[in-house]
């Protein structure tokens, strides 16, 4: 069994966002980096060790929050139909050296060690609403990865999905997190 990390590792602190469906006249961004992550084993179970120590020059020219916003689906297309990612966690993180290491990891089926908790300020997480839908607002602008999972009721492992999206200041994109 194996960590689904990045959710994790995104996910640490909630910030506070709602889980609303997304607005209309947004942008579309439907290209997304999918991989498949094994049963959630103990959590201090099989870690890899990072080799990345904590950018903290890099994290300080960072906003912690800003006026942009995110918003989509989370869905898994099935042989039986779509499955709903209700009630999962969304996390966006940006991209940085340190979070760049935890995604490769986690797109390799590996959970990297905890992060940092100097990381959590960066990291914005929010839950789907019962039809898949999210929405983070109070974002700033920059290079995130947004991801989230859900269980595959065919074969009950949890499906990862990692999207690297770009936002504008005052921007509101729209992504679907699909499988």
């Amino acid at each position: 069994m194996r960590h689904f990390l990045l959710p994790l590792l995104l996910g640490i602190v909630l910030v506070g966002c709602q889980a609303l469906p997304p607005s209309s006249g947004t942008q579309r961004d439907d290209s997304v980096d999918i991989t498949d992550i094994g049963d959630e084993p103990d959590r201090d179970a099989g870690r890899v060790t990072r080799q990345v120590d904590f950018p903290e020059d890099e994290y300080a020219a960072l906003e912690t929050s800003g006026n942009a916003a995110l918003s989509g689906r989370l869905t898994l297309d099935t042989a039986s139909g779509t499955v709903v990612g209700a009630g999962e966690t969304i996390s966006v993180a940006p991209v940085t050296t340190y979070s760049a290491e935890a995604a490769e990891q986690a797109l390799a089926g590996r959970a990297v060690e905890r992060a940092d908790p100097r990381a959590r300020a960066y990291t914005h997480t929010t839950r789907t609403d019962g039809d898949g839908y999210f929405m983070l607002r109070g974002l700033p602008a920059g290079n995130f990865y947004v991801s989230g999972s859900l269980v595959d009721p065919a074969s009950g492992q949890r499906r990862v999905v990692i999207h690297e999206v770009d936002l504008g200041n005052g921007q509101h994109r729209e992504i679907r997190l699909k499988r």
